[in-house]
């Protein structure tokens, strides 16, 4: 069985805290982690467990978007996949098509 972490949409609805602009509009999204450095948003500290650490508002924008993609740190149970008998991975990044 073959499963990928892809996204079904383009991610569009980065929230303007996250945006990084490089003077001609957004060129990227920040992690809430990056962004505001924060426990609850790093799962560290108090937050450093799989209990304590829960999905913010910032990682569900993510989450909607690629439901199978790794959102937060503790994102294990929808978005970690294993090759059981494989020797190797094959990661793919795609451009969305021009034209």
């Amino acid at each position: 069985m073959t499963r990928e972490a892809l996204c079904v949409v383009c991610v569009t609805a980065c929230p303007r805290e996250l945006q990084v602009d490089c003077g001609g509009g957004t060129v990227a999204c920040r992690s809430a982690c990056e962004a505001f450095g924060q426990d609850q948003y790093c799962c560290s500290g108090a937050y450093a467990t799989p209990t304590a650490c829960r999905p913010t508002a910032y990682s569900s924008v993510f989450k909607s978007a690629c439901p199978r993609a790794y959102s937060y740190a503790y994102d294990d149970r929808s978005s970690t996949f294993t090759c059981h008998s494989a020797a190797g991975y094959t990661i793919a990044f795609c451009l969305p098509r021009s034209g």
